[in-house]
């Protein structure tokens, strides 16, 4: 009894507190639900989180077990001082500075209990001058040359490579509106209750197991590796049941990931997804055209996933091979010719779209290449890009998946394009800015155009060059703004047309974010990202040999080389033959043995030398929410107010009782 009466004590005074609190309006509160709901604002955004590699840990997350909570305050420039321990509204122009700062100023930091970000108003104005909180040569630990001084992207700030012992959350741009106003009230209040404060939940489990880096966290499980699945085929399907000599191999590379210091607004724009809707839709124009497999050289193509966390894909990828997988049956290693990468596209560089090769060696093989996209961009006429050869000051090719191959083997004919000569165009390289705001559809469409007769020219042998076949390889232009649409924004996004007929995305937004790879990895992965599945399922279409009586998979693919499509739509999955296949992309200095161990480093692996090995925490929850704090005096008070007036009806029912109890004794 005493305990029932105490909680109802409780929930008396707390619906006082809340009632009494908001502005003075009195509210009805029906239900629990309720009551919550008027005590606490949940604030809508993107976290920051915790990885960790074999040095130590980067990113944010509650420095203990225990939730934070402090007062909201609004600074305007980093120069700001706080005079407790603070939640801190920064604006995003304010944001680099403000966390190098954090960084450098250890009085300072201890003040900060948790940041927020607030999201940009239109556009990129505030941000002129660029944002990118990667660094400024972005992983020159695996550049397959000695000059990793250079500054590829000089607006580089490095923010995201380090330790942050709070939360770091960005805000929507709803949420940014409402908790300005906050901020303002509690400036005008003075440090006087009431006040409003943000309580965030950004409990790591690798925080609370004790992990200090990524090989004990894998041994403790508090955590996963970083990783996905990259997507490889072929155009025509490679046979591998065939006894002929295979052809030498033209290999056609686009990353499929990106990063941001706010993991879920990965987008990429330009610095990764433009070259991958690029070398799409030059695929799609490449499947239309007849004689294909007569060319002399087979068309394969790799999207590798985890190329911003050491070029994960394209190192696994180079493994399998080594170790001639299933993933990469029917593929001989030795047999790659020539490897054209495309890069950063989506941006022009002049009036007139230029792009720019970047050899990987000055070799009669990468020489051959630049003079066949230099011949496919006169195919074009006017209206077709320029190409031009990279600065010869350049100390090599930039970031990019071929710095895996040239590694590996130093004299590969490769070459990577991109809308860049010697630093970076994109000023919002591996920002949450480097939206569909920061690409041109048109710079896209010629990219693809080039790329896809350059292609069809590196193929074939001069001599058999079929000019009116090339000139008939044209773009499907529509394509390019829907996956545009379909891949950089969350109107339509993942829910739009293209996408949904291929597979059943789990969510709208898409983020490019590598992700961590979950189970054992797996040429038929039963986990696998909304970027990867509809790219497989895509490439599976558009290189399947057209077939005239297309069956249902309902029943599984029964006949060799088929592959099923749009399984996840109920009813539509059909069998097609096609050589898309799934290759696991994940350190290889991993190995799975009913959990992930990490193995000793290899001398003939020199990527993996150098490799951090990077995992990203578990967590339960992650979350923000404000409220309104009272003094602990009023607080005190407001319970007592409570628990008197239980007392009072306590006592009020004992007559009250005995009078019922007496008139049902008379009638």
């Amino acid at each position: 009894m005493a305990a029932k009466l105490f909680f109802f004590s409780v929930v008396v005074a707390l619906s006082a507190n809340v009632c009494f609190s908001l502005s003075g309006n009195v509210k009805s509160l029906e239900s629990v639900p309720d009551l919550e709901k008027a005590m606490y604002l949940v604030v809508d955004g993107y976290p920051c989180v915790r990885l960790l590699n074999l040095s130590g840990a980067i990113g944010c997350a509650n420095p203990g077990r225990s939730k934070v909570v402090a007062p909201l305050v609004r600074v305007k420039t980093s120069e700001d001082e706080l005079d407790r321990l603070s939640t801190v509204m920064v604006p995003l122009d304010v944001m680099k500075d403000f966390l190098t700062r954090v960084s450098s100023d250890l009085n300072f930091a201890q003040k900060v209990a948790g940041v927020l970000v607030e999201s940009e108003v239109e556009g990129h104005n505030e941000l002129a001058g660029g944002f990118s909180p990667d660094d400024k040569f972005p992983q020159a630990e695996f550049a397959p040359y000695k000059k990793n001084n250079y500054e590829w992207n000089p607006v580089g700030s490095g923010i995201m490579w380090n330790r942050y012992d709070f939360p770091v959350f960005l805000l929507s741009k709803n949420s940014s509106v409402v908790l300005q106003e906050i901020a303002e009230k509690n400036a005008k209040r003075n440090k006087a209750y009431p006040t409003d404060v943000a309580e965030f939940d950004f409990v790591m489990q690798t925080t609370t197991a004790g992990s200090h880096n990524s090989e004990s966290c894998l041994k403790d499980q508090s955590c996963l590796p970083l990783g996905g699945y990259s997507v490889l085929s072929s155009l025509p399907p490679i046979n591998v049941s065939s006894t002929k000599t295979s052809k030498p191999i033209l290999l056609a590379v686009a990353s499929q990931d990106s990063s941001a210091f706010f993991h879920d607004k990965s987008l990429g724009a330009d610095s990764s997804i433009s070259g991958m809707i690029s070398l799409l839709a030059a695929i799609d124009a490449l499947s239309r055209i007849d004689g294909l497999q007569k060319l002399e050289k087979q068309l394969v193509f790799l999207f590798p996933t985890g190329e911003s966390w050491g070029y994960l894909g394209s190192r696994r990828f180079l493994a399998e091979l080594d170790a001639g997988t299933d993933a990469v049956t029917g593929l001989n290693g030795t047999l790659i010719s020539e490897i054209l990468e495309i890069g950063s596209v989506g941006k022009d560089s002049t009036k007139a779209t230029t792009l720019f090769a970047h050899l990987g060696k000055d070799v009669s093989g990468a020489k051959d290449m630049l003079t066949a996209l230099q011949q496919a961009s006169e195919s074009l006429g006017p209206e077709g890009p320029k190409i031009e050869k990279a600065s010869s000051s350049n100390p090599g090719v930039p970031p990019s998946s071929l710095m895996a191959f040239l590694r590996k083997n130093s004299s590969t004919s490769g070459i990577v394009l991109e809308d860049f000569d010697s630093v970076f165009t994109n000023k919002f390289y591996h920002s949450h800015l480097d939206n569909l705001l920061n690409v041109n559809s048109s710079s896209i469409v010629k990219a693809a155009s080039v790329v896809a007769r350059a292609l069809y020219i590196l193929a074939n042998d001069d001599s058999k060059l079929n000019t009116k076949l090339l000139n008939s390889i044209n773009v499907n232009v529509s394509l390019v703004h829907e996956l545009l649409g379909c891949l950089l924004t969350c109107d339509p996004g993942l829910g739009c047309g293209l996408v949904k007929d291929f597979i059943v995305p789990s969510t709208i937004c898409s983020s490019h974010y590598v992700g961590v790879l979950q189970g054992s990895p797996s040429t038929y992965p039963q986990y696998v990202g909304d970027t990867s599945r509809f790219i497989w399922n895509f490439l599976s279409e558009r290189t399947s040999i057209g077939r005239k009586n297309v069956t249902s998979c309902s029943q599984g693919c029964q006949n060799p080389g088929e592959v099923c499509i749009r399984a996840e739509i109920k009813g539509r999955g059909s069998c097609v033959i096609s050589s898309t296949r799934y290759v696991p992309a994940y350190s290889t200095r991993l190995k799975y043995e009913g959990s992930w161990v990490v193995i000793p480093s290899n001398a003939s692996d020199e990527m993996g030398l150098v490799d951090p090995i990077w995992a990203e925490s578990y967590w339960n929850t992650l979350g923000v929410r404000v409220y309104t704090l009272q003094s602990s005096s009023y607080d005190n008070l407001v319970l007592l107010w409570g628990v008197g007036i239980t007392a009072l009806a306590y006592l009020l029912i004992i007559p009250i009782r005995a009078i019922f109890l007496k008139a049902l004794k008379l009638d």
